[in-house]
């Protein structure tokens, strides 16, 4: 059973605030609510409530939702934020990722998508509205350069491409002319070598390392 949980609204936007407090007040998920109108009140307050989860709007006045996932990132390197945007602009999401906020939601997403981002992003996993994850997999592009300091072979960065560009396993050894298994083994090594477990926490990976561009 998921514990008390104190979810942090940051969003400039009354209406939309009051709808999402409406909502997570009248679902099964006990929480307490806190809310701000722009970054710079939720930077104001957020160590004082030490909040579980950070629902941040990334279009906001005064400071925008990057610069306090970055500026709250630095004090609290904890924090499990997720982006809030009405936009499927992969240049935002790549921003997001790069600050480490861990959730990326639409704001027309489902209510039940809000609840699984939480409880997902709660967890330790990383969560993409389906929209936004297939958006920045259409438009992901190997960048041509030398090896940065990540820890994995080509090989596995073709296979880690070809992963995030959503390929099965099948499907990846047709494009490699290599076996199934080959990729199998390739596929657990990279998940071990990234710490991730599934494909949104590889997309997250890719491009935080600047493995891949968007």
């Amino acid at each position: 059973m998921t514990p008390k949980l104190k979810i942090f609204i940051v969003d400039d936007h009354n209406l939309f605030r009051e709808g999402l407090l409406f909502l997570l007040s009248n679902s099964n998920l006990e929480a307490d609510i806190y809310e701000a109108e722009n970054g710079e009140q939720f930077l104001d307050k957020f160590q004082l409530i030490n909040p579980d989860i950070i629902l941040m709007d990334i279009e906001m006045p005064v400071i925008n939702g990057i610069t306090a996932t970055y500026e709250a990132l630095k004090i609290n390197p904890e924090l499990k934020i997720i982006a809030l945007s009405m936009y499927g602009n992969e240049n935002y999401y790549t921003e997001m990722i790069d600050a480490g906020a861990k959730g990326f939601l639409l704001k027309n997403s489902k209510f039940d998508d809000v609840r699984n981002a939480i409880l997902d992003v709660y967890s330790g996993k990383n969560y993409f509205s389906p929209e936004i994850l297939d958006g920045i997999i259409k438009n992901l592009n190997k960048k041509k350069y030398k090896k940065a300091n990540y820890n994995l072979s080509e090989r596995e960065v073709e296979i880690l491409y070809n992963i995030c560009k959503g390929l099965s396993n099948h499907e990846i050894a047709d494009n490699l002319f290599i076996s199934k298994r080959t990729v199998d083994k390739h596929r657990e090594n990279i998940l071990l070598k990234t710490q991730s477990k599934n494909t949104a926490e590889l997309v997250v990976y890719a491009i935080k390392n600047k493995i891949f561009e968007v």
